[in-house]
């Protein structure tokens, strides 16, 4: 258990927190959740140890672990991916050796009786019963099952870590932190570094994990899977939800709805106490009356209405300028790298005004098409844009192509040109960067910020064709619901690559699938494209296009790829057993009520005032009426509940 007492840290005069306190118990899985900059990496890493609050204490219970995974990292290692991942077994591997040394110390030896060697059978045997008890016989084990689980293949495990990207190297730091197996783990948007298939793997080792949980992420789904307890940070202070995310949302709505119609209701009534106040005050005859309302008013609890942030980005898109009529178009293109081929003869044309989504399993061409698209890499076969085509593209990392050095106003004018550079505060102001802020280098920003800023880019020149490569990633949630409707504002046309289905919900009007090298259209939103795959999310999609190595065949079971839909049916089913409680109790009253009539129709002259009282015969009526309509709602439910169990 970690105890957190009036924790309170502040930035540049703000409080980032102010007195806060709260419990994160043993088996807890909490979201935290809030605005860019609102502080949830900065409580992250108070709770990790790698900052100190200026006020208050974090009190862990002996001997409690915590590993922490940030948001962003360099990892420097020259080892291999199944080295690299076996230094999370640090004390094992020590002991490793010891057992080796005392096991060749023994074997050298004669004197079995003497002193000397009976303490090395001693040191050999606790060496050897420690590195049982911490899993030293299974390391091998975990660490191959859970590489393959974040999407490493077995061939790719002796592999110099240099030689992958710094996603997937995030993937092996992730791995370590899992197979310490900290008491807490403390994770900062896990999901950005993983495909489809991996965070369903991560999602169903965190609900499984033994320990507590603690996460910051803007992935709507993965919150409501692996949650339980939502903790919201908001104007210095914390809100507590033990509800999953989407619970939190109409919990958080209801509470303060309430706390709306209370305070209304109290004003209401100071309203009127201090009317009559204003009223009597100088008649003699109600001074004893105006001095206890007077006093009512001294005494009363002020009902306050919990202040949310409503600060949040504003922008529109500049209007599109004309173009021609076909926008993209691809004939025989191919694409390698090297030896490998991604992209093997794609045929598709986008019109103007279309909206696509490009979907599919990482590694499958999406990012590549779109660099090849805004000019960013060379090709074999023919791409052609059309008449006056003019591109905004947002890159899957463009927040980290920012320059560091640079302020944020900086970034902005130095590529504002025309009648837009007056325009460049304006424009800041609204993307949340306000006088203070942009006078902040890019380095100091948070990964939410960058983002911001390099959407904020986006508006410097009117474009007719919007690319954009994961551009949700470190936005919140507020901020992705704005930048949709912008995009649903937008006249021009739209390639977007995501798998957040709340983002692409309608949004896109035609999906294109990449699989086997190949491009598959779909038309219609991304849930048409879900139906028509018969498939129910996009994580079935990831697992569809299963790896032809065996061993990764053996992780990917038929119970994870039906994980989700099995949680969804599990919820179905609760909902219908309630109903079916809800209905036996009903049946319970009704029958107890026409047992009880029963008495009374069978004995008339004992029960005269209650023949007068009622129409008996229509009341015992009513309630057989009642009871054969709840018997059929009974049945109706059962055979619900019989095909979800089915």
């Amino acid at each position: 258990m970690i105890s957190i007492n009036k924790l309170s840290i502040h930035f540049t005069g703000t409080y980032l927190f102010d007195d806060v306190s709260f419990i994160i118990n043993d088996r807890d899985r909490i979201g935290l959740v809030g605005k860019n900059g609102a502080g949830k990496t900065t409580l992250l890493k108070i709770l990790s140890g790698e900052m100190e609050p200026e006020k208050g204490e974090i009190v862990k219970t002996s001997g409690q672990t915590v590993g922490y995974l940030p948001q962003e990292m360099i990892p420097d290692s020259k080892k291999s991916v199944f080295e690299e991942a076996l230094t999370a077994f640090e004390e094992a591997l020590k002991l490793q050796k010891k057992i080796s040394h005392y096991t060749d110390q023994i074997s050298q030896r004669t004197d079995y009786e003497s002193d000397e060697y009976m303490n090395l059978v001693h040191e050999l045997s606790e060496s050897d019963e420690r590195f049982r008890l911490i899993g030293g016989y299974t390391m091998q084990d975990k660490k191959e099952k859970i590489l393959l689980g974040l999407g490493f293949l077995k061939t790719e495990f002796e592999k110099p870590m240099t030689s992958f990207s710094s996603g997937w190297q995030m993937r092996v730091e992730l791995a370590k932190l899992l197979l310490k197996r900290p008491d807490t783990i403390l994770l900062d948007e896990p999901t950005n570094h993983l495909d489809i298939e991996s965070i369903q793997w991560l999602e169903s080792f965190l609900i499984n994990y033994q320990g507590a949980v603690v996460l910051v992420s803007h992935d709507r789904a993965f919150l409501d899977n692996v949650t339980t307890r939502t903790i919201e940070i908001t104007l210095g202070r914390i809100n507590d939800y033990k509800a999953s995310y989407s619970e939190y949302v109409e919990q958080r709505a209801e509470r303060r709805e309430s706390q709306m119609a209370a305070f209304n209701n109290q004003q209401k009534q100071i309203d009127d106490i201090e009317r009559f106040v204003e009223r009597f005050r100088y008649k003699s005859t109600k001074s004893r009356q105006v001095q206890s309302r007077i006093k009512m008013l001294e005494k009363m609890d002020i009902i306050e209405v919990e202040d949310i942030d409503n600060s949040s980005i504003r922008f529109k898109f500049p209007p599109a300028p004309h173009s021609g009529k076909v926008v993209v178009e691809t004939e025989n293109l191919i694409k390698k790298y090297g030896e490998k081929l991604v992209l093997d003869k794609i045929n598709f044309a986008i019109n103007k005004g279309e909206s696509v989504a490009f979907v599919g399993k990482n590694g499958e061409g999406k990012t590549t098409l779109s660099k090849i698209i805004v000019g960013e890499l060379e090709y074999q076969g023919k791409m052609q844009l059309g008449h006056q085509v003019v591109i905004g593209y947002f890159a899957q990392n463009q927040a980290a192509l920012l320059d560091g050095e640079k302020t944020v106003f900086q970034t902005i004018d130095d590529i504002a040109v025309g009648d837009i550079r007056p325009k460049v505060r304006s424009i800041l102001g609204g993307f949340l960067f306000g006088t203070d802020d942009i006078e902040k280098k890019v380095k100091v920003l948070s990964g939410g910020e960058k983002s911001r800023l390099a959407l904020a880019k986006l508006l410097l020149t009117p474009v007719n064709l919007l690319v954009l490569d994961e551009p949700t990633n470190h936005l919140d949630m507020q901020s992705k619901d704005i930048l949709k409707n912008a995009l649903l504002q937008f006249e021009g046309t739209i390639i977007v690559v995501s798998h957040d289905r709340d983002f692409l919900q309608g949004l896109t009007e035609k999906v294109f699938e990449f699989r086997n090298k190949q491009i598959k259209p779909y038309i219609g939103d991304i849930y048409d494209f879900l139906e028509s795959r018969k498939l129910e999310n996009l994580k079935q999609l990831e697992i569809n296009n299963k790896s032809t190595d065996s061993s990764k065949n053996e992780i990917i079971t038929e119970n994870k790829i039906n994980w989700e839909k099995k949680r969804e049916s599990d919820k179905e089913i609760r909902k219908i057993k309630n109903k079916i409680q809800k209905c036996e109790e009903e049946i319970s009253k009704i029958e107890a009520e026409i047992e009880r009539l029963d008495k009374v129709l069978a004995n008339p002259e004992a029960n005269k005032i209650e023949f007068e009282k009622i129409d008996i015969y229509k009341t015992y009526q009513n309630l057989k009426d009642q009871l054969d309509e709840q018997m059929t709602q009974w049945e109706i439910f059962h055979e619900e509940l019989s095909d979800f169990e089915a």
